[in-house]
């Protein structure tokens, strides 16, 4: 029974992870959220099986990490197969610029270590709560949930000077993943970066016409990247891609071993 631990299952593609893994009832979810109640009651209404196992976890406190590691290896009989580090943070400030962000520098260094608390720090705390159960695993896979906004040559083939907090955090969560592939590939483990397209997550939570107008103007950048861009797709459609490109990678193969990808195995990155 493959056993799969991801965070951030309470909206997008999280969620989404969670429908497509439980339609097998030999997979065993755990999905780690900071509001437990709320998220198995969605759970419960939305998805009704029993293979779902919500924890509560914040991927930025080691403590509760590694709480969450000895209870579901409680469960599993001391060994995980998957990790899936999907919690990120993409605040409103993703519309603007450096160009508005730096009128106010202490806002500015602010957002920055917000991003890279939740995008790079929290998945290295979560793969290495993980990684002795992992270990012990015979699939052994980390997957961190990237995005193409993390390489540089997506922002300078159309100046998207969207989204500064978020993309230089994404690019650190790249290296993270390469450097625990240096370290733990010849053990088998499989560590890799996937980036799930441009998806309609809802994270930016447009209210207003401006911040509407904002987004406009982001997605114009993203069309001009790439020409067949229309919109970002359902979390559904990104989720079976990125999974049949879970399933497919080896560590023995040399081609994901520590790697960046699109979900597509090629670039442009988007749609």
């Amino acid at each position: 029974m493959p056993s799969w631990v991801i965070s951030g299952v309470s909206k997008g593609l999280g969620f989404s992870f969670l429908q497509n893994l439980s339609e097998d009832p030999a997979n065993t979810i755990f999905g780690l959220v900071r509001d437990k109640a709320a998220v198995e009651a969605k759970v419960a209404a939305e998805i009704g099986r029993d293979n779902i196992h919500i924890i509560q976890a914040d991927t930025t406190d080691p403590v509760a990490l590694q709480a969450a590691a000895q209870e579901i290896s409680e469960k599993t009989g001391g060994s995980v197969d998957y990790v899936i580090a999907n919690a990120a943070l993409q605040a409103k400030t993703a519309l603007v610029g450096l160009d508005v962000l730096g009128r106010d520098p202490a806002a500015l260094e602010q957002d920055l270590v917000d991003h890279f608390r939740v995008n790079a720090v929290g998945p290295v705390h979560l793969f290495t709560a993980f990684l002795p159960l992992v270990l012990k695993s015979d699939i052994k896979k980390m997957i961190a949930i990237s995005s193409g906004m993390g390489d540089p040559e997506m922002t300078i083939q159309a100046d998207i000077y969207h989204a500064t907090a978020y993309a230089m955090s994404k690019a650190a969560l790249n290296m993270a993943i390469a450097k625990f592939s240096a370290v733990y590939r010849e053990e088998g483990v499989l560590c890799m970066a996937i980036c799930p397209g441009a998806v309609d997550s809802g994270s930016l939570n447009i209210e207003t016409e401006e911040e509407g107008q904002l987004a406009m103007k982001m997605f114009g950048k993203f069309k001009q990247y790439a020409p067949t861009f229309e919109s970002p797709m359902s979390p559904d459609t990104s989720a079976k891609a990125v999974l049949k490109l879970v399933n497919k990678a080896t560590v023995d193969s040399g081609k994901y071993a520590g790697q960046f990808m699109s979900r597509k195995e090629s670039k442009p990155y988007l749609p």
